[in-house]
C-alpha cells in the first residue's frame, strides 16, 4: 500500500528542462529535501547516487525509480518529476528517461522499502499510467494522476 502523503504537489515538477543524469537526481534530491528541515539536497543527491552506483535504477520503458535509505526521516518521501526531454539513464532497456520517481524511506524500513518499491514499479508498467503521466500538462495534473492511477494500486 503506498501511503496518501507520500507525494505533494510541491514535491511535483512537469515539464523540467535537464540535461542528464546528474541533473535529474540533483533535481529529484532538491524536492525530497524541500521543505524538510532535517535534509539537505546536497545529503540526499549523494545517498541517491550512491545507490545509482549499485546498479542503475532505471526501469525501462522510459521511467526511473532513484531511491535510498535515509537517516533522520520517520516516513517515506517521494518526489517526481517529468521532463520536457528524455535524458540517458542507464535503464535495463537502454532507452533513455522522461519519467522519474525519487523516494526516500527511513534507514530502518525493510520489507516496507521493497513493498512500496514493487507497488511502484507495478503502477508505472502500466502503459496507461505511464501515458496518463507524460500526457500531464502541469504539476497538479501530474498529481491528480498519482492520486488516481498510482497511490491507489
Amino acid at each position: 500500500m503506498v501511503p496518501a502523503d507520500l507525494i505533494t504537489q510541491s514535491r511535483v515538477l512537469s515539464g523540467c528542462e535537464v540535461t542528464s543524469k546528474k541533473r535529474l537526481l540533483e533535481t529529484l534530491a532538491a524536492l525530497l529535501a524541500d521543505g524538510d528541515g532535517l535534509l539537505s539536497s546536497t545529503h540526499v543527491f549523494d545517498r541517491l547516487l550512491e545507490r545509482e552506483r549499485l546498479g542503475s535504477t532505471g526501469l525501462g520503458q522510459g521511467i526511473a525509480l532513484p531511491h535510498a535509505r535515509m537517516h533522520g526521516i520517520h516516513a517515506p518521501v517521494g518526489a517526481f518529476v517529468q521532463l520536457r526531454d528524455a535524458v540517458a539513464f542507464d535503464a535495463i532497456d537502454d532507452r533513455p528517461v522522461d519519467l522519474a520517481f525519487g523516494l526516500l524511506v527511513p534507514d530502518a524500513t525493510d520489507e516496507q522499502h521493497l513493498q512500496l518499491l514493487a507497488t511502484l514499479a507495478s503502477a508505472f508498467d502500466d502503459a496507461a499510467v505511464r501515458e496518463a503521466l507524460r500526457a500531464a500538462t502541469d504539476d497538479a495534473d501530474v498529481l491528480a494522476v498519482f492520486r488516481e492511477r498510482v497511490l491507489t494500486a
